[in-house]
């Protein structure tokens, strides 16, 4: 480990600093630039291609944060971190992986004669068993492992807000994954909820594959803030690599002509194709636009390389099929897995050799990032094949091609104003406490998503909510109660 390293890792706790030097060789690049701005206490957008070791660049500081309060005696059962991925099972996959740093830390400060206290991660998501959520309520884990949908409703749970208070750190993992949707504009307004509900406003740390434009996914994390009765971007940095990972890629045609529509030919020579593939990889990943054709071609290849060394992951399935499943790729129990997105982010599901996409993803970053999946480790080169399916496909599949290559990306659209999800998180703020109407009209601006929202819109909004319906539904009736004399 060079002198650079040394210096960068002078900022931890010995415990901490002896753990990571047992367990790595050196910092990767988003670690070395990323540790000194987190620890300065600054919002942070971390970018870098997968497998470069993000995760632990945004993790490692703000476990460091918990050890320094164990060893001061201030560690109360309170959620210190927070950390929000936009997949379940990328969340119990983080679980898994802070079982060792935490633990190893803890027995490190153990032989140099300083007693941590326990530090405790937990998930929290729409599979978690309600005996471990009633625990969480009676003792909030000081790592809180969420995703976008239950951070929601913890943010309504008068059992649980009052564990939030204290959050210092929020990770906002694969942001670029929900940036463009409406989950993400759901996102924006919960971060928004909680930095209003905390007792100081928490650092947030987004980690995201290649984006662009970086300073547009930057606004998207940490919003805006007033200053002088204007509103204003809060300050971000970004640890952006400059390093672009080499791909192998090759876009497959199953036959030497290709229709307008595949013929059960084409499915016939895909199908044999990918059973080659698969023959000559030690592991495979297969990428499909959607669960019936991950159904369907995990049940032609079965037929074609044996049934019990081809599974399927995606979000349709159990979370003890999608856990089965992940746990068998990894131990080498099996040699392919058919999957949706739900596999598309950073799992843990070991060594991957190849990976293999069927039609189009329509996306140069959804491309960038399956492909990813392979050669995940550092200095190996992710290897990936395209199988077009029509004429249409095979010059989409060219297309995405050679944009990787030359090092191009889709443009980032992150949506605006949206007067639906607008209701959702006005009705929820209402629900916990009363608000000025002024008030929560300059928190709803916070968010970079609103951050153009008219009074106009905004009221319109309450006036839907809190008025009577001409005809009356059963069951349907005004979610606010809206005095307008006084605003509130």
């Amino acid at each position: 480990m060079d002198r650079e390293a040394e210096k960068v890792l002078e900022g931890f706790h010995p415990a901490v600093r002896d753990w990571f030097a047992r367990r790595f060789q050196a910092p990767t690049e988003p670690q070395m630039h990323g540790w000194p701005v987190i620890g300065e206490g600054s919002n942070t957008l971390i970018t870098a291609p997968t497998g470069s070791g993000k995760t632990l660049a945004a993790f490692l500081w703000c476990i460091d944060y918990l050890v320094q309060l164990g060893v001061q005696g201030r560690l109360a059962d309170e959620v210190h971190v927070l950390y929000i991925s936009p997949l379940k099972a990328l969340t119990n996959d983080i679980q898994r992986n802070l079982v060792e740093p935490l633990s190893g830390i803890r027995d490190l400060a153990r032989q140099a004669g300083v007693e941590l206290p326990e530090l405790r991660s937990a998930v929290r998501t729409g599979d978690t068993a309600a005996s471990e959520r009633a625990s969480m309520r009676r003792r909030p884990p000081h790592i809180l492992i969420t995703t976008p949908e239950s951070l929601f409703i913890l943010l309504t749970s008068e059992q649980f807000r009052a564990a939030l208070t204290s959050v210092r750190y929020v990770i906002v993992d694969e942001i670029h994954a929900v940036a463009e949707d409406k989950r993400g504009v759901h996102l924006s307004l919960s971060l928004e909820r909680l930095s209003h509900l905390a007792r100081r406003e928490p650092v947030r740390i987004g980690l995201s594959a290649t984006v662009h434009p970086i300073e547009t996914m930057a606004d998207f994390l940490v919003g805006g803030e007033w200053r002088d009765g204007s509103l204003v971007p809060r300050p971000c940095r970004v640890v952006a690599s400059d390093k672009l990972r080499e791909m192998d890629l090759e876009v497959i045609a199953p036959l030497p002509e290709l229709g307008a529509v595949a013929t059960n030919a084409v499915w016939e020579a895909t199908y044999n194709r990918l059973a080659d593939l698969t023959r000559i990889h030690q592991s495979t990943l297969i990428f499909c636009n959607s669960r019936r054709l991950t159904e369907r071609v995990a049940v032609r290849l079965s037929e074609r390389v044996g049934e019990d060394q081809v599974a399927t992951h995606h979000g349709s399935l159990s979370r003890r099929q999608r856990l089965q499943t992940e746990a068998r790729l990894k131990a080498g129990e099996i040699k392919v897995v058919v999957a949706t997105g739900s596999l598309e982010l950073g799992i843990d599901v070991g060594s991957i050799d190849l990976v293999c996409q069927i039609e189009s993803p329509r996306s140069i970053a959804v491309a960038v990032q399956r492909i990813g999946r392979s050669g995940h480790h550092l200095g190996q080169t992710p290897k990936g094949r395209l199988v077009a399916l029509t004429q249409d496909d095979l010059l989409e599949c060219a297309a995405i091609v050679r944009a990787i290559r030359e090092g191009r990306l889709d443009a980032i659209e992150i949506p605006r104003n949206c007067l639906d999800v607008l209701a959702q998180q006005v009705v929820a703020a209402a629900a916990c406490e009363e608000w000025a109407e002024e008030d929560l009209y300059r928190l709803c601006r916070q968010s970079f998503c609103y951050r153009d929202l008219s009074r106009d819109d905004f009221q319109a909004v309450l006036h839907m909510l809190s008025e009577r319906l001409p005809t009356e539904p059963r069951g349907v009736y005004p979610k606010l109660s809206w005095d307008r004399v006084r605003s509130r």
